[in-house]
Order: C-alpha cells, then sequence, then structure tokens
C-alpha cells in the first residue's frame, strides 16, 4: 500500500482512499483531496515535512502525518 509519503518529486498520482477519521480526513477532504483526485508532487523539505503538492490547479503544503492518510496509486 503506497501512501503519498512515498512519492517521489515530480510524479502524479492518483488517491485511492483516505485513512484516519474525523476532523483530520475531513480537513483533508476540504483541501481537495478526495478519491481519484490527482496529486502532483512538486517539493519535499529535506527531513521530508512538509510536502508541497499541486491539487486541482494550486498548491498546497501537507504534513508527513497528514501524507501518511493518503493511499495512492
Amino acid at each position: 500500500m503506497k501512501t503519498l509519503k512515498d512519492a517521489k518529486i515530480g510524479e502524479t498520482v492518483k488517491v485511492v482512499k483516505l485513512t484516519g477519521e474525523g476532523p483530520v480526513k475531513r480537513r483533508i477532504m476540504d483541501m481537495g483531496i478526495t478519491k481519484g483526485t490527482e496529486v502532483f508532487v512538486r517539493k519535499v523539505a529535506p527531513l521530508g515535512d512538509p510536502m508541497e503538492v499541486t491539487v486541482r490547479g494550486y498548491e498546497l503544503s501537507l504534513r508527513k502525518a497528514d501524507t501518511e492518510m493518503i493511499v495512492v496509486e
């Protein structure tokens, strides 16, 4: 099971599902990351936190803990 955290810079991945529950999952969905959405990995900080991605035409920075909840293919 590959998560967004495992994606490399310059890679475009498709969201399969979101793990996690409650307000954290809701916040990720409110940012536009839902099942079937394509996510392009733009940059990753030296220690892997945060990760900058492009989703639905806008840039978004995600914490490592959030990227581990996003299952991609």
